[in-house]
C-alpha cells in the first residue's frame, strides 16, 4: 500500500461528510486534500484512543517531530509522505499542521469551555485552521475567502458539538459554555447524566442560533466568483447545515443518540452543490 492509498483507505473508513467533498475534485487536488484529512483523522484519534492522557502527550509530541520531519524533506509516516508534495503548491505552513495538533492538546488540558470566546480559540485550532488548509488546495484564495474557511470551519465545530453532546459527556467532556449553562439554568451534572429538559432545550436552541450565524457569516464572506472553486466546502456545508436541521427537527435529542444522515442523502447533497455551482447553498445559508 501506497502513502496515498493509506490516505484514501483513511478517509474512506471514517464516514466523514468530507469524504463525500473530496470524490468530486480533480485527481491532484483530491490528493492533496485527502492526504490532508488523513493527518487531521490521525492525530485527532490519539484523543479519541489514548486511555491515558500521558500516552496521549507523548504521541501528540511524536507527531510534532513528524511535522519538523515533513517541513525538512525528511517524512517518514505515509500520511505526511502523501501530503510533501502538496506543501509548496497548495501554501500549507508548518505553523497550521502545528496548530491542529495544538487543538488535540487542548483536549487533553480542558474538559470544560468557560465562555465563548475560550471554546471560539478551540474551534479555530480544531476546524478553523484546517478550513484555511483546504481552501487553498480547492483554488484561488482571497482574504475574504480565508475568512469564509474560519467562519464555516466554527460552523462546523459547532454542529459537532451539538450533535455529540452525549458522547463528549460520556468521555467526561463538555464543549458548551458554562455561561450558556449559567443562562438557561442548566446544570454540568444535567448533562453528564443526559437529562434531556426544556431548559436543556433553550439551551440547544441557543446553540444552534449561533451555529447558524457562522454558516451565514461564511457564506457572506465568499466572494461570488470563488463559489465554483470552493464547491467542495460548500458541499460540506450542505451536509453539515442539513444535519443540524434534522437534530433540531428531532428536538436536540442529543444526549442518548447520535443523530446522523445516510450517505446516499449526504451524496445527493453533495451532488446537487457540485452542479449547482454551490449557488444553493449561498443562497439557502445566507438567510
Amino acid at each position: 500500500m501506497n502513502p496515498d492509498q493509506y490516505c484514501q483507505e483513511k478517509a474512506a473508513r471514517s464516514g466523514s461528510s468530507f469524504y463525500y467533498a473530496f470524490l468530486f475534485l480533480p485527481p491532484e487536488r483530491r490528493r492533496a486534500i485527502t492526504a490532508l484529512y488523513a493527518f487531521c483523522r490521525e492525530v485527532d484519534d490519539v484523543v479519541d484512543e489514548c486511555r491515558e492522557s500521558s500516552v496521549a502527550r507523548m504521541k501528540l509530541a511524536w507527531w510534532r517531530t513528524q511535522v519538523d520531519a515533513l517541513f525538512s524533506g525528511q517524512a517518514e509516516h505515509p500520511v505526511m509522505k502523501a501530503l510533501a508534495p502538496h506543501i509548496e503548491p497548495f501554501g500549507i505552513s508548518d505553523r497550521q499542521l502545528y496548530a491542529v495538533i495544538e487543538g488535540m492538546e487542548m483536549d487533553l488540558d480542558q474538559l470544560r469551555y468557560p465562555d465563548w470566546s475560550s471554546l471560539s480559540k478551540y474551534c479555530w485550532h480544531a476546524a478553523g485552521v484546517v478550513g484555511e488548509m483546504s481552501v487553498g488546495i480547492f483554488g484561488e484564495t482571497t482574504p475574504e475567502t480565508l475568512e469564509y474557511a474560519r467562519r464555516l470551519g466554527t460552523a462546523f465545530q459547532l454542529t459537532n458539538i451539538i450533535r455529540d453532546v452525549g458522547d463528549d459527556a460520556r468521555r467526561g467532556r463538555i464543549y458548551l459554555p458554562g455561561e450558556d449553562l449559567d443562562r438557561y439554568g442548566v446544570t454540568s451534572a444535567e448533562i453528564m447524566d443526559g437529562t434531556h429538559s426544556e431548559r436543556f432545550v433553550e439551551l440547544m436552541r441557543f446553540q444552534t442560533a449561533r451555529a447558524r450565524e457562522h454558516y451565514q457569516a461564511a457564506m457572506r464572506a465568499l466572494p461570488d466568483h470563488e463559489r465554483r472553486a470552493q464547491r467542495p466546502g460548500l458541499m460540506m456545508a450542505a451536509i453539515y447545515a442539513t444535519l443540524l436541521d434534522e437534530i433540531e427537527r428531532d428536538g436536540w435529542h442529543v444526549l442518548d443518540q447520535r443523530i446522523s444522515l445516510t450517505p446516499i442523502r449526504k451524496l445527493w447533497l453533495a451532488w446537487r452543490t457540485w452542479v449547482g455551482g454551490g449557488t444553493w447553498v449561498v443562497r439557502r445559508l445566507s438567510r
